[in-house]
This record gives C-alpha cells, sequence and structure tokens, in this order.
C-alpha cells in the first residue's frame, strides 16, 4: 500500500510539473521591470481547462503527501 502511494505521489508530481510548464507565460514578469501589464484578460478556452486541472493536480499533489506522511 505503501509503494502505491509513493509512486501515485511521483506520478502525480511530474504530471504538475507538466501542467505547469506548458501553461502559457504572461506579462506579469515584464510588469515588475516596468514594462506592459497594462491590461488585464481572463483565461478562456483551453487555458481555463490546464488552469483547473493544475489546481486539482496541485491538490491531489497534498492530499497524497498527507496520507502518505499518516501512513508511513
Amino acid at each position: 500500500m505503501n509503494q502505491i502511494l509513493f509512486y501515485a505521489q511521483i506520478i502525480v508530481s511530474i504530471a504538475l510539473i507538466i501542467l505547469i510548464a506548458i501553461q502559457q507565460k504572461g506579462t506579469a514578469l515584464g510588469s515588475a521591470f516596468g514594462g506592459g501589464g497594462e491590461f488585464y484578460s481572463s483565461r478562456r478556452g483551453a487555458q481555463k481547462n490546464l488552469h483547473y486541472a493544475t489546481i486539482v493536480t496541485g491538490a491531489l499533489f497534498l492530499i497524497l503527501g498527507a496520507i502518505n506522511l499518516f501512513i508511513y
């Protein structure tokens, strides 16, 4: 049981890294240096689904970590 949780957490962590890496980069860092960021655009379509999938995957990662901590 403990090995299943361990491997599940590894798989979820890899999925989380991939989901974070493929998200579009905005002008948030550029605005920190004085450029861009004059308008706000909301997420739409695939970008919105990707955002929700990242949130769900992050929550699943935390839940698996907590379960793994309490069982071990």
